[in-house]
């Protein structure tokens, strides 16, 4: 299971509670490198030899990187939440102010005014999920959020990598993501030929927090599919 942006393996909390009497969960760091293609190779030197792969957000953008360098080794395969194309230059543009905030000591503005408000649906939850956002970032720290923002701006776009995709694949979002829409993963799913699309009604960016019942069941599914 591979996280996003500036969240560790907390994100993952009811999946690993859910899964982890049956199976070996593996929950990977994605924050010791600046470009996508080594987080992925650092994914594999730490992964069983084959495994199921779960990433969202940044998290499935370095699936999929682990997926182009290594498709013997994954068994199948979960996109939650994430995005398969190369990043807009409008996108780029709009991260060298968070950038330079960051690098002046102001992570936590940041976090608190442009990205959080930005993550998740109106559940009840939202104040404490939003509360785990802000602790997982800080705890992280700007050197984190600069290797992660470098890495995402120079991202390969993945189209190729999907369109030849064959093990079981799971495209998962909420219905209300900002971030990565829906028809972000209609178009993901359209091109792997063995997906299922699952929608997450009352999510945001964050099901498997947001709405970890339903998102376990999705998951369910998937690791059982043959």
């Amino acid at each position: 299971m591979i996280p996003g942006m500036m969240c560790d393996a907390r994100l993952w909390a009811p999946q690993v509670a859910a899964f982890s009497a049956g199976r070996s969960v593996v929950l990977a760091d994605i924050s010791f490198a600046e470009t996508v293609e080594d987080l992925a190779a650092g994914v594999l030197r730490n992964a069983p030899e084959r495994f199921a792969l779960a990433g969202l957000s940044m998290g499935g953008i370095v699936a999929m990187e682990v997926l182009r360098q290594a498709p013997h080794r994954v068994e199948r395969l979960a996109l939650l939440d994430t995005n398969h194309r190369a990043e807009l230059d409008e996108v780029k543009s709009n991260r060298l102010p968070q950038i330079a905030a960051v690098k002046t000591g102001r992570l936590a503005e940041v976090m608190r005014e442009e990205m959080k408000p930005r993550y998740l649906g109106y559940g009840a939850r939202r104040g404490d999920i939003l509360a785990l956002c802000m602790d997982m970032a800080l705890d992280l720290g700007p050197e984190v959020f600069l290797r992660q923002s470098a890495a995402l701006m120079a991202r390969p776009d993945q189209t190729l990598v999907l369109r030849n995709t064959r093990v079981p694949t799971l495209v998962l979002c909420g219905s209300g993501d900002v971030l990565c829409p829906v028809s972000r993963h209609q178009e993901m799913a359209a091109l792997i030929q063995n997906a299922t699309l699952e929608m997450i009604e009352g999510a945001g960016h964050l099901p498997p927090l947001e709405r970890p019942n339903l998102t376990n069941a999705a998951m369910e599914r998937w690791l059982e599919e043959t």
